[in-house]
């Protein structure tokens, strides 16, 4: 797939973010996306290739693999990506309803259609939950699937076709595992980001509306 479409996605949705959420994009496009196609796809790029049993019966290769890697890092990790980059598009499609609304009505309706209050606010929220909640998942089915983040050096696989306990070995663990420990550390970073940009932006609209009520009864 054109990366340069998700790189296009983080920037526009740049555009309409708060400093923190800026800083979210720059992480997700220095430390992951760049990293990915730059150095992490070519680790795994022969992972199955590079695989080796020690016993040439046929199948039992391929078996112990599937058993052990059912989901490849980097599909895996490229589905992350793409799953925690696309909430960010109800941002843009809102802001692009407001700029359409205002055309239509050919008068200004909004002080500014990518200023973040009302419904805008709300569907920003949401992108906020909806892509926190992909991390989380992301990162406990890469636990399970992947026995605690740890690629071991040797795996042993008993399952048929294999007549018997066979020794299996993973190319490049040590590479792998640290990169998958890169990975992990970037998804806690961006969790903690939008769990940040999520409470400040409650907490600010929270006081403002408190100040509107105070205004009211005052006046």
């Amino acid at each position: 797939m054109s990366w340069g479409f998700l790189r296009d996605l983080l920037t526009g949705v740049n555009k309409y973010s708060t400093g923190i959420g800026r800083i979210w994009v720059a992480v997700v496009f220095l430390f992951r996306l760049l990293v990915y196609i730059v150095a992490a796809e070519n680790i795994w790029k022969y992972e199955h290739d590079e695989f080796e049993c020690n016993i040439k019966q046929p199948g039992c290769e391929n078996v112990c693999f599937d058993h052990f890697f059912p989901v490849s890092h980097i599909r895996l990790w490229a589905l992350q990506l793409i799953m925690v980059s696309t909430p960010s598009l109800l941002v843009v499609f809102h802001v692009a309803y407001r700029e359409n609304r205002e055309k239509h009505h050919t008068q200004k309706l909004y002080k500014s259609p990518g200023e973040i209050d009302g419904g805008l606010l709300c569907t920003y929220l949401i992108s906020l939950i909806l892509k926190t909640g992909f991390e989380i998942v992301f990162l406990v089915l890469f636990y399970k699937l992947y026995n605690g983040f740890k690629v071991p050096h040797l795996v042993k696989c008993d399952l048929r076709p294999c007549p018997n306990t066979v020794d299996c070995y993973i190319s490049k663990p040590t590479e792998k595992m640290i990169f998958l420990y890169f990975l992990v550390a970037t998804s806690c970073l961006c969790i903690v980001l939008n769990l940040s940009e999520l409470t400040y932006l409650i907490f600010k609209y929270s006081i403002k509306c408190y100040l509107k009520k105070c205004v009211k009864k005052h006046q």
